[in-house]
């Protein structure tokens, strides 16, 4: 797969967009920024009276209904200056406060970027699926983790993994080098991707889009 540009520039102006609104995707939102309503339900057309229910009746199990979308507000920005490039990240969660872990990623941009409680504190360059094997679009829950996975399908190594799907793609520490590509999953550099492990919990959220953003221009860059 050939990867589009030789090297990355910063994904986000000091007062413009971050590689991150992908809130819409599973109903985060912006503080400040109303949700958007629902659209109004049809008027239901009268039934006809239905008979008499029997005596003894089966009983249902009640629908879940979806958890009520979290305000996710961005407070602060990586600042990276200069070229970021295949192999590259930065980490710092240096005096950020304990909080929930997202964690996004832009094909596009060919980057990673980890939030906890709002502020960035790691992102990477990343390898992702090629034309034949893409990976997949959407907000997806890590299901697994397995410090010491090896892929069965494809007998490879895949350190740190994070499991997003059933038939297997994850985030998993991998050689990110220019022009490589994958078998859908995504591949950031091996030591961040221990970091990222860690940080990580079953259930946080990886959202994945090929390059919506956001206005973050109030957010601290740091």
């Amino acid at each position: 797969m050939k990867i589009r540009r030789h090297e990355l520039e910063r994904r986000w102006p000091l007062k413009a967009v971050v590689v991150m609104a992908f809130m819409a995707l599973i109903g985060f939102h912006v503080t400040g920024v109303p949700a958007r309503a629902p659209s109004p339900e049809p008027t239901a057309k009268p039934r006809p009276a239905k008979p008499a229910a029997p005596a003894v009746q089966i009983a249902r199990t009640a629908t879940p209904q979806p958890k009520p979308a979290h305000a996710f507000t961005v407070k602060r920005i990586l600042n990276i200056p200069g070229p970021f490039r295949h192999g590259d990240y930065v980490w710092d969660d240096t005096g950020v406060p304990a909080g929930p872990i997202v964690i996004t990623v832009d094909l596009k941009a060919q980057t990673l970027s980890v939030f906890r409680n709002g502020y960035e504190i790691g992102a990477a360059v990343i390898l992702y699926g090629a034309t034949d094997k893409p990976t997949p679009l959407g907000t997806y829950p890590i299901t697994q983790k397995d410090a010491d996975h090896w892929s069965s399908s494809y007998d490879a190594p895949m350190p740190y993994m994070l499991r997003l799907t059933p038939d297997g793609v994850s985030i998993h520490g991998s050689d990110v080098v220019l022009d490589r590509g994958t078998h859908g999953c995504i591949g950031v550099p091996t030591p961040f991707a221990k970091l990222l492990f860690e940080q990580a919990k079953l259930g946080d959220p990886v959202i994945v889009t090929d390059g919506r953003m956001m206005d973050v221009s109030g957010a601290q860059v740091g």
